[in-house]
């Protein structure tokens, strides 16, 4: 299975996690050509930013529609670069459809000039506030939602005025151009949504391209790496990263709804998510009941290649040998695998695996006293 990378002559290729088929190639995208898009974008931006909202809301309904006609073949597109299984991708662009149709009706209340008290200085005077657009905002979208999340961020950058120069993920370009081409065909001869493709330094050219402000979504430490970069030229950036993500069940929960919403947030898009379950935290009177009823339902839940499985496998491959040393990790801390364990990691996709009682701490060394505990 390969990764996606640059050949010798300049593509981005993008490959199927099920199989390493090759899913779609693109130029890319070098400082030179970030900026040229931006150039066009700042262009298409003047005559998008004057449209009165009710025109700029026409346009964006019809991206909408165009979106909702294609959403079967976008929702193929996603399978094939992301893994995920095709229920799954269809779910994800119908909830981006929603973001265009919400952001489209909404943008001229919650955009428009109000009255703001002018205070006690200004009694005699009137005072307003009004929102005009950044111009160009540049987006980088994550892989493992690479509708739904950067359509946030696309969409309501739309909506309030501004041109847009999309990069996709390197791991999902196909969906990117997908995304443009919907738009074009919508909107024809108005550039006002652009992909480039690339991996990191595309991600840095555009962020040093002159945009007027910047959306990320992905890891902590790239987030780091891309405000560091904004900060360079002072361009304003909207962030949003990665966490480790508690479940907490207390004495009065439901625990059947617990269990499925803990199941659901754990190996949803196969643990994939900014948002997911990585740990519950259950209190002593309920813990037998809620670990019982949750290693039940974990065995009915299976990971796959094909669409009849719940989830589908990692969309990197690199993440396989990591994931299993977590497990190894849990385990050698004195953790115990009530589901699955270290096998539960296959050559594409991981079962699930359900470990209780991990220490937060590895074990102190027998040649060295353990530190006293802090609170």
């Amino acid at each position: 299975m390969t990764a996606p990378s640059n050949t010798a002559t300049g593509d981005l290729i993008s490959t199927d996690p099920r199989t390493g088929a090759e899913v779609a190639r693109f130029p890319v995208a070098d400082a030179v050509a970030v900026i040229e898009a931006v150039d066009t974008a700042r262009e298409a931006a003047r005559w998008w930013g004057e449209l009165a909202p009710k025109t700029r809301r026409s346009w964006l309904l019809r991206f909408r529609a165009e979106l909702s006609r294609r959403a079967e073949d976008l929702a193929a597109v996603v399978s094939a670069e992301t893994g995920k299984p095709l229920d799954d991708a269809v779910l994800e662009v119908m909830l981006a459809v929603v973001h265009v149709d919400w952001a489209a009706k909404h943008a001229e209340k919650v955009l428009g000039r109000r009255k703001v008290p002018s205070g006690l200085l200004g009694a005699n005077l009137a005072a307003t506030v009004e929102y005009r657009p950044f111009g160009v905002v540049g987006v980088i979208g994550p892989w493992n939602y690479p509708v739904y999340t950067p359509m946030g961020s696309v969409t309501y950058a739309l909506a309030a005025g501004n041109a847009v120069v999309f990069k996709p993920s390197e791991l999902t370009p196909a969906v990117g151009q997908f995304l443009a081409d919907t738009w074009n065909a919508a909107c024809p001869g108005q550039p006002v949504l652009q992909v480039v493709h690339g991996a990191g330094e595309t991600g840095a050219a555009l962020c040093r391209s002159g945009v007027d402000k910047l959306a990320f979504t992905g890891s902590a430490r790239t987030a780091r790496t891309v405000m560091a970069t904004c900060a360079e030229n002072l361009t304003p950036v909207t962030i949003e990263g990665g966490g480790k993500d508690a479940f907490i069940v207390d004495r009065d929960a439901d625990i059947d709804a617990a269990v499925d919403a803990a199941a659901f947030g754990a190996f949803g898009n196969a643990g994939q998510t900014c948002a997911g379950v990585e740990r519950v935290y259950v209190v002593d009177e309920r813990f037998d009941e809620f670990v019982d009823k949750l290693a039940t339902a974990s065995r009915a839940i299976r990971g796959g290649d094909d669409d009849g499985a719940d989830y589908g496998p990692a969309t990197m491959a690199k993440q396989l040998p990591i994931i299993a040393s977590h497990i190894d990790d849990a385990l050698g801390r004195g953790g115990r695998a009530v589901v699955g364990g270290r096998e539960s990691v296959g050559a594409t996709t991981v079962q699930p695996v359900v470990l209780v009682d991990v220490p937060r701490t590895p074990p102190p060394s027998p040649t060295r006293p353990s530190a006293p505990r802090s609170w």
